[in-house]
């Protein structure tokens, strides 16, 4: 059975100190979900820069690698159902990766879309798909599995007339590479996502699930964004995405919202999403 997950990223505003992030996470466990999903830079001291680029892009992370997650995450009660971490940090030190996953007792180091990467490209993809099943097989060896998370850039059409995406679900080892379904980004690039979900089957391993639409902001126009939304307040069929997920086995089903939140508040969007999962998972 599917468990209800968070992603750490939705949170990355409201653990600034360590009592915050402990008055977090407790109210991510009293909302209902059972797990949350970590990410490598979050969790540990990182360059100056990487805080600065998220700052820029316009969804700061700030400093909570200088917190003890081990110590609040053993305090919260939450599982870990995974850790994303980059595909260079596994090739260049498999061994370093295995131990994190096994200080937080989860199975999965997943690694996300590259950054400034050419998913146009057949020759591009080949080679992400080669080192993905190299990095797969490094950790394989500890009894690790390795994901793969989407966004929409993988959409994109190749020469070959398939999307990359298509590409990296043939040319990767199901012994080694897997994959966490982010449905919010293939509906974003004009994907059917229950009809790819069916096709991931049982390599579907972990879902991300996110609802999209549209907040009034400001003055009223005849176009307005939209964007990131709490389950249920948008438009997406959640409902046959939810069922397809349980129905291939997913292991944990993840939220994950990055900005948009209702009273530009992550803790009362998350709480909103949470009673919408309580009634479909």
């Amino acid at each position: 059975m599917a468990i209800q997950a968070i992603q750490q990223f939705q949170l990355r505003t409201v653990l600034g100190s360590e009592k915050k992030a402990r008055e977090t996470l407790r109210a991510v466990k009293e909302s209902g979900y059972e797990a949350i999903e970590l990410n490598g830079f979050m969790i540990k001291k990182m360059p100056l820069i990487v805080p600065l680029l998220t700052k820029l892009a316009g969804m700061p992370i700030g400093f909570s690698g200088r917190l003890d997650w081990k110590k609040l995450i053993a305090e919260s009660g939450l599982l870990v159902v995974g850790i994303h971490e980059d595909l260079r940090s596994i090739l260049k030190d498999p061994l370093k990766i295995i131990e994190e996953a096994r200080a937080y007792q989860t199975d999965y180091i997943i690694v996300t879309g590259m950054f400034r990467y050419d998913y146009s490209s057949q020759q591009a993809v080949n080679e992400l798909a080669n080192k993905l099943n190299q990095a797969g097989k490094l950790l394989d060896a500890a009894n690790v599995q390795l994901l793969y998370h989407n966004h929409n850039c993988e959409f994109r059409r190749l020469e070959s007339g398939k999307t990359a995406y298509q590409l990296l679900l043939e040319k990767t080892n199901p012994q080694y590479v897997n994959f966490e379904f982010d449905s919010y980004w293939a509906i974003e690039a004009g994907c059917d996502a229950v009809a790819l979900m069916e096709t991931l089957g049982d390599r579907m391993k972990l879902y991300h699930i996110n609802d999209r639409g549209t907040r009034m902001k400001g003055s009223k126009g005849s176009i307005v964004k939209s964007d990131g939304m709490e389950l249920g307040y948008g438009n997406i069929n959640l409902k046959a995405l939810i069922e397809s997920a349980k129905k291939n086995g997913v292991k944990a089903i993840i939220l994950e919202t990055h900005r948009n939140w209702v009273d530009n508040s992550p803790v009362k969007s998350f709480q909103l999403s949470a009673e919408f999962l309580k009634k479909h998972i």
